[in-house]
């Protein structure tokens, strides 16, 4: 990773940025039908990240608080109440202990959404009022997909009806695994209508579709079919996001703005639980996509339990202490 940007900076110096929108296109089966992945290479490359020298001291907490921008925070749990969701929000407003946060000069720093169950969408915007940190919704018969397709399209509605500025959308793996890419690329393209203004995150659950040949191949349709994100896993799956699927997808992200000039966002998820794993992540988008995919409107990480780690980094880095774990909880 490059350290050549100013170790630390306030909130109002960031670049403002406008999430920007993929229209989409006619599917291309000619170019989904090319499109292969060398598993060997890919994880060779993969296995030469976490090895290589990251950066250090007031860097690393830059580059950490870059991770917590960046982040959707996340409970998408069978228990989850009114009151956690309202404690989570009020950690997505003030992610760090105010003391360590006037240290580093990052007053004002938030997480880059909250990511929820559509019956706690309203609880959540109403907890946000203000701050312009979006709820994102997961959508669509989370997380199987498995649902009479009506009720899907209908769900996807009711959450931006409720305020949700962005839908977690699951596709239907099964067309992938029957390499039915007409199907997934017409499933995805209603499911985008339906979110009108709303931005979509298709995810892949890559950790079911089988190879990355198929990830990237669903990567691709899905970018064909309107998705402004790509995104990994639901987080329920035994695999979720690794640094193959990554790799796989960041580059056929790279390959659809190639060809069509639209930039499309990426958010791994699940797996992802410690800042050293979060700087990883970061280095590698930075040296497969560029600076510009480092901003909130293209890139976030699906976690929480990652946020808690980084505070610890943070606190280390500002008192030369490490705290323990239970004075930095998420809800």
């Amino acid at each position: 990773m490059q350290t050549t940007q100013t170790p630390t900076m306030t909130t109002s110096q960031l670049p403002q940025v406008q999430m920007p929108r993929n229209d989409g296109m006619p599917l291309d089966l000619d170019w989904v039908m090319a499109v292969q992945a060398n598993t060997s290479a890919i994880e060779r490359r993969a296995k030469t990240l976490p090895g290589r020298r990251s950066v250090k001291k007031d860097y690393q907490a830059a580059w950490l608080c870059k991770a917590i921008s960046l982040m959707d925070l996340t409970t998408l749990s069978g228990d989850d109440s009114k009151g956690r969701v309202r404690r989570l929000c009020a950690k997505a407003r003030q992610p760090v202990a105010q003391p360590i946060l006037e240290a580093l000069g990052m007053e004002g720093l938030t997480t880059g959404a909250i990511c929820v169950y559509h019956d706690m969408v309203p609880t959540a915007v109403d907890a946000l009022q203000g701050t312009g940190i979006p709820v994102a919704a997961v959508s669509t018969g989370f997380p199987a997909g498995l649902s009479p397709f009506h009720l899907r399209i209908a769900e996807i509605g009711e959450s931006v009806a409720a305020g949700a500025a962005e839908i977690d959308i699951v596709i239907s793996r099964r067309h992938v695994l029957t390499g039915n890419w007409q199907a997934l690329y017409d499933e995805m393209k209603e499911m985008r209508a339906a979110c009108g203004d709303a931005h979509v995150k298709a995810i892949l659950a890559t950790g079911e579709l089988g190879t990355l040949r198929n990830v990237a191949r669903a990567s691709l349709v899905c970018m064909m079919a309107g998705a402004d994100f790509i995104k990994t896993s639901t987080g329920k799956e035994p695999i979720n996001a690794t640094l193959p699927v990554t790799l796989t997808m960041i580059r056929a992200i790279r390959d659809y703005e190639d060809r069509t000039g639209v930039k499309v966002g990426y958010k791994p998820a699940g797996g992802i639980s410690k800042a050293k794993d979060a700087l990883v992540y970061l280095s590698m988008i930075k040296d497969e996509l560029g600076d510009r995919w480092l901003q909130p409107d293209l890139f976030r990480f699906g976690a929480s339990s990652l946020l808690g780690d980084i505070e610890r980094q943070l606190e280390h880095h500002v008192t030369g202490a490490y705290s323990a774990q239970w004075r930095h909880a998420i809800g």
